[in-house]
C-alpha cells in the first residue's frame, strides 16, 4: 500500500481510524456504511446484545451472502463455458462440412 491515508469511519455510532490507499477511500467508506446498516438491521430484528456479538453476527451474514453470490457467479461461469464449448463444437463441425464440400 503506497502512501496510506488515515480515514475515519463510523460504524454503529463508534468511530474507527483505518489506514487506506488513496484510491480505496470511497470503497472503504461504502463498506463501513454497509456494515453499519447490517448491524442496525440485526439489532432491530433480533435479541443480539453487545457490540462484539452484533459485529460477528453481521460479519457472518455478510460472509454467507458473499459465498452464496460467489457460488451463483461460479455456476453462471460454468454454464457459459459449457455453452461456449458447445458453440465451438458446432462451428468446428460446420467448418469441416464447408471444407469437405470444397474438396
Amino acid at each position: 500500500m503506497s502512501d496510506p491515508h488515515t480515514v475515519t469511519v463510523s460504524i454503529f455510532d463508534k468511530d474507527y481510524q483505518v489506514a487506506c490507499a488513496p484510491g480505496e477511500i470511497a470503497a472503504l467508506r461504502e463498506s463501513a456504511q454497509y456494515l453499519d446498516a447490517k448491524m442496525r438491521e440485526l439489532k432491530s430484528s433480533s435479541n443480539v446484545f453487545g457490540l462484539d456479538r452484533l459485529a460477528v453476527m453481521a460479519a457472518l451474514n455478510i460472509a454467507n451472502d458473499f459465498l452464496s453470490e460467489s457460488q451463483k457467479t461460479n455456476d453462471v461461469v460454468a454454464n457459459q463455458k459449457n455453452e461456449i464449448q458447445n458453440l465451438n463444437g458446432k462451428l468446428d463441425l460446420a467448418l469441416r462440412r464447408l471444407k469437405s464440400g470444397q474438396d
